[in-house]
């Protein structure tokens, strides 16, 4: 059990394994366990503790429901590094006594939800993290950790507007709402704004108008798929992707998956984002009637 904690475990633990408060006493004076905290013991010296161990022992020491959270938790998700000492943990309960070295946090809000596990440690969410962490660090601190969510396909807009909503007039929660919209852009589209941006693009001298929100069936014993453009002849489809819900895990690989299916069919996808019809309205023209010249 220990082993798989990173070395670290409790006496709640051992008792539940049948040892004994005088046997673990022993052992510990004999060196065969390590007193890390107050009822949180390590099979190895606290000095070779690894850093995941001394997250695990941290969250061990302060009870049920505990969880590593805030600038810790942030480090066990690798969006941005730890770079202090004193190890970040919230709890639900009104009170837990004090551990040395654990900055302990006290959440009304805190549900399962807003919990998992990385690595056999109990944290919250990448959405959660990122709400706690505007909390405790700059603007641009914050702006890095949102950036590698994004980088890693984590970054769940449904799921941080969810924590947003339910944490209102939470301390950083002001903050993180205004680094998400200048993140995304304060004049993102909504889907349907974002088709009628590109509809109006091929509407351009030359280029034969597509189809729109078509179903198209690849015939390999799935159901049909549901396209934004296409143009049949041509077996070419485009997909607009607005960026803001297409960027969850969830959503990438389901988007991943859906291009698979219909390249194996014979046709071509192309995907475009908000900015590049924002940006660059001219190249995706040509895009487009290249595309088409090629079919």
């Amino acid at each position: 059990m220990a082993a798989r904690q990173h070395t670290a475990i409790s006496l709640a633990q051992l008792t539940a394994l049948g040892f004994s408060a005088r046997a673990v006493q022993k052992r510990a004076s004999t060196g065969r366990l390590y007193r890390v905290h107050p009822g949180v013991y390590s099979i190895v010296p606290p000095e070779l503790l690894t850093r995941r161990g001394r997250w695990m022992a941290a969250v061990l020491a302060c009870g049920e429901s505990t969880v590593l959270s805030h600038r810790s938790a942030a480090a066990l998700h690798e969006l941005s590094a730890a770079g202090r000492s004193k190890i970040d943990v919230t709890v639900a309960q009104a009170h837990v006594r004090r551990v040395k070295g654990v900055n302990v946090h006290r959440s009304r809000t805190l549900t399962l939800a807003d919990t998992t596990v990385v690595d056999t440690i109990p944290c919250t969410t990448v959405a959660r993290t990122l709400l706690d962490l505007a909390a405790v660090v700059g603007r641009r601190s914050l702006e890095r950790a949102i950036e590698q969510a994004e980088v890693q396909e984590v970054l769940d807009y449904l799921a941080l507007d969810r924590q947003l909503e339910r944490n209102q007039h939470t301390r950083g929660a002001s903050r993180l709402r205004a680094v998400l919209d200048a993140h995304h852009g304060d004049d993102a589209p909504t889907e349907s704004e974002l088709e009628e941006r590109f509809f109006a693009l091929c509407r351009a001298p030359g280029l034969p108008l597509p189809e729109r929100q078509v179903h198209i069936n690849p015939h390999d014993g799935e159901p049909p798929l549901r396209v934004d453009f296409v143009w049949r002849a041509q077996k070419l489809i485009v997909e607009t992707d607005g960026g803001r819900y297409h960027r969850t895990r969830r959503a990438f690989e389901s988007d991943r998956r859906k291009d698979q299916r219909l390249t194996l069919a014979g046709w071509r996808v192309l995907r475009i984002t908000w900015r590049q019809l924002r940006d660059e309205p001219e190249r995706i023209v040509t895009l487009i009637a290249e595309a088409l010249r090629l079919s």
